[in-house]
């Protein structure tokens, strides 16, 4: 065999890896069991690390959310799936809106956000905690249920949902039951 037939096996070998390399790349698989019909769903994951979103509005108000990773949803490009996620709403009239949470669904063409478990809202002299948070740009409202708490300097509030109005900061506290009522315990008395 001459050295002319060697070079030619070696570029022949050199085509076929850079091929298999360009075409058949090997892709992430996640697979999810489902326990009831013992059926296997294979999922292509599409993770990102350190994930960063910034919209404004037309009045200049400014929605910056940013999570240690998140994952896109494949049979829904336009969600993403967040963990261990911070979220600061700017707004042009009024204080800043701090949020934080250990879990978010994050929808990247309206901008709502769901963020679920250890929620913590901070503004002003504010603090509200809970357990799940509907953020709506397009309703301009935040909605915090699930073991609600709210405090301010005076007082601790609790109750099963809190609605605020982004723009005013209004608030509206409130029970789903009738014959329950918000509890409201003044700081300076024990």
């Amino acid at each position: 065999m001459g050295k002319k037939n060697i070079v030619y096996l070696i570029i022949f070998f050199l085509v076929i890896i850079l091929l298999y390399f360009k075409y058949l790349k090997e892709e992430k698989i996640v697979k999810i069991i489902e326990s009831e019909d013992s059926e296997t769903i294979t999922y292509s994951s599409n993770i990102i690390n350190d994930v960063y979103y910034l919209s404004k509005d037309k009045n200049g108000n400014q929605y910056i959310i940013s999570a240690s990773e998140g994952t896109i949803d494949l049979k829904e490009s336009d969600i993403v799936y967040l963990e261990n996620v911070k979220a600061l709403i700017k707004s042009n009239n009024s204080k800043n809106i701090e949020i934080s949470s250990s879990y978010g669904k994050y929808n990247t063409n309206n901008f709502d956000t769901i963020f679920s478990k250890n929620i913590v809202i901070n503004y002003a002299d504010n603090e509200i905690k809970g357990g799940y948070l509907e953020l709506s740009m397009q309703r301009n409202s935040i909605i915090v249920s699930r073991n609600v708490v709210f405090t301010n300097l005076t007082n601790i509030l609790k109750a099963d949902v809190i609605e605020i109005n982004i723009d005013t900061k209004e608030a509206k506290i409130f029970m789903y039951e009738n014959n329950k009522q918000v509890n409201i315990q003044n700081k300076s008395v024990k």
